[in-house]
This record gives structure tokens, sequence and C-alpha cells, in this order.
């Protein structure tokens, strides 16, 4: 994960919004070409893969940062009324057309701050019409923007009401069958943590959204280890997500399966609890993922730029292994490595133009800043 491969004084081609070739300007191709842009020396790199966010939500959390500031914490502050129920009453409550619109004006942000595809989960309905209501919200996103965009749904985000069981048979029986039937997601999703979701409700769902063809991409160990891991790996999850409670003999479970690490920073440093030991996962031969986890609740930015300063910072990734975790291998955990996540002939031309004097090192070096001078989205600039 260290090896950045990087080409200097490069010319590259971009054809119909695929990268059609590049190389070493001492080899530059003759060619009547349409346009030529000089970038004067400024790093060309690809755009972020952000594989995990709520990008959908009806409303800001702002009471609940407050709350945390006064020393509330995430567990309490959902006891009190707050948290992922918060959202989803906002949400039950708001026209569809009015969560697209604003959706929409945050992917733009998004991408306008580099990030070139995305994965947005469902998760802040907990009821049928809500929850369809958000994954048809991200179908509308696919169908506006040009960028990669899966769609997760998360209905085992919490429980609406007491009789869990009800709930979770709801899941199964009403909501599966009708995603599957309007093709609204790629992936299925579970919140498995004490006081959520318990590693065989987890399962019990895992294997109906199986029964759909939807892959796993799961939420497990943020703040406990119940036994999460082992039971996404045994279903064959795409990745585990969050990690940031991580046992040696689950590292060990991690590199004899398929499924792939994520770490989300961006959620550690807003809830100020420990950040995913990311040295230890690669030092272990992992190929760690680095997501925003963008949402109002425990993760307010969509900044992978500030993502990958967190983990140089907090976690102790090399700058070269961050950039890696934020495109290259986030593009696995979408399964979307044939499209983005490197310049490669033939994927998508999307890629960052960066400021003049930086390199690699200054994403994570100048935390908080803007260091990207243009985002090209199958070789068009935004």
């Amino acid at each position: 994960m260290n090896a950045l491969p990087a080409l200097p004084k490069a010319w590259m081609v971009v054809d119909k919004g695929r990268i059609h070739d590049f190389g070493s300007m001492d080899e530059l191709p003759a060619g009547d070409f349409q346009e030529e842009i000089d970038l004067k020396g400024a790093m060309v790199m690809p755009t972020f893969v952000d594989s995990h966010t709520h990008l959908v939500y009806a409303a800001d959390r702002h009471e609940e940062f407050v709350m945390k500031i006064k020393g509330m914490d995430y567990q309490a502050i959902a006891e009190a009324g707050g948290g992922i129920l918060n959202s989803a009453r906002k949400l039950q409550d708001t026209p569809e057309d009015e969560l697209f619109e604003a959706a929409a004006i945050r992917l733009q942000r998004t991408i306008a701050q580099g990030t070139g595809a995305i994965e947005i989960k469902s998760g802040y309905g907990l009821s049928t019409d809500a929850e369809i209501k958000m994954l048809r919200v991200i179908a509308r996103l696919k169908d506006r923007f040009d960028i990669p965009i899966k769609a997760t749904f998360l209905g085992a985000h919490a429980f609406p009401h007491a009789d869990k069981e009800k709930y979770i048979q709801s899941i199964i029986q009403e909501m599966l069958p009708q995603i599957y039937s309007e093709g609204l997601a790629d992936y299925i999703d579970v919140f498995c943590e004490e006081g959520y979701y318990s590693k065989e409700q987890m399962c019990e769902i895992l294997a109906a959204g199986d029964k759909y063809g939807l892959k796993a991409k799961v939420h497990v160990n943020q703040f406990n280890s119940i036994g999460g891991i082992e039971a996404a790996i045994e279903y064959g999850a795409l990745s585990v997500d969050h990690l940031e409670v991580l046992s040696e003999a689950e590292i060990a479970l991690l590199k004899d399966a398929d499924t792939l690490p994520v770490a989300l920073p961006g959620c550690s440093f807003f809830l100020n609890i420990p950040f995913t030991p990311g040295r230890k996962i690669i030092e272990s031969g992992l190929p760690l993922v680095l997501a925003s986890d963008f949402n109002p609740g425990s993760a307010p930015s969509y900044s992978m730029s500030m993502v990958n300063a967190l983990a140089c910072i907090k976690m102790k990734l090399l700058p070269e292994e961050a950039i890696n975790a934020t495109t290259y291998n986030a593009a696995f955990a979408l399964e979307l490595a044939a499209e983005v996540g490197s310049i490669t002939k033939g994927k998508r031309a999307n890629f960052i133009v960066a400021k003049p004097g930086i390199v690699p090192a200054s994403i994570a070096y100048h935390f908080g800043t803007n260091w990207i001078d243009g985002v090209y989205i199958n070789g068009e600039p935004v």
C-alpha cells in the first residue's frame, strides 16, 4: 500500500470520457487533438472513491452537536431522542422531491471536493414507505449525476419501536421484495452493535438479502466486538466498516477472507472515539479502505481530503497509503475497480488537478485547506 506509481512530466489523452493513453513528455504523440490543456506541472491524481456515506437525509443535527460539546456521548444522545431515530422522524415527514434536491446539492459539493464515485445508504427511513423513498432518491441521483453511484439498503440501522421482531419481519417480508422488484439497491447493510442489531439478527437479515441478490456491506465493531466480523465473513460480505474496536483474532479472520476492512476516521474524530487501528491492519498485510461515513449525526463532512489527513495524522498511515486507501482500494470496496480508482487506460477520466506545488504528502500536511485546482468527471471539468 505504500507504493504509489507516479509519472513526472507526463501527458494524458482523454477520448469519449475515458483515459485513452498517457506517457512521458519525451514521447509525446503527434495528433490532431480537439483541445490541449497545459497544466504547467500540476499533479494529476484519480478522484476519490467514497465507499460509505449516508448522503440522503432530511436535516442537519446541529442541536446534537451542541449536546455533544456539553458532554453527552453518542449513545446518551440517542437515548435522549436524538441519533438515528431523530433523522428518521424528520425524513419520514419530508417529501421525496425535497429530499432529492437537498441530496443533489450535497452530491454536487462532494464531487467538487474531489469524489468521483460514491456509495449512498438508506437507513433514515425505518419504515417501508420511508426506506423506499430514500432508495428512490438515490436512484434519481444516479440518473442526474454521471459518476458511479452504488445504493445500499440499510433498513436495519436502528429499531423504530420496541417490537424488534416485527420490524425485522417488515424488512424481510415487505421492504426487500419491493426493493428487488424496483431494482433499488446494490447492497444490504446492518448496524451490528450493542443496543442495535445482534449478530443473530444481522445474520437473519443478511440471509434474506442474499436471496434477493444483495451482497453485504455492514457496520461492525464501532463500539463493541460482538461477533459481527466473523458472521459477515461467513455471509460473503464485500466489506466490514468502522472497526474502531478490533482484536488480533478478528484481523486474522480478515486475512483469510475476501472481505475488505473499511475505516471511517471522520466518525472517530467527530465523536471523539478511538480510531480504527489502520497501521496494524496494513502491517498485517490487509488492503485497508478509507471512507467518509458522511452523515448528519456522527460524521457531517464529505471531505475525502480530510479523511486522508486524519488517516495520516491520527492513524499513522503514510501519505501514499492514504491515497491508495481512498482511491484504488476503495474502488474494490464498491466493485468499481474496472471503472475508477486509478489513472489507467480504459477507465473513466475522473481525475483531480492539484494547485501548483502540491505533492501527495500535501493532502494531509495542509489539512483542511483547498488544494484542488480542478475536478474532471468523464474528461469534463466540474
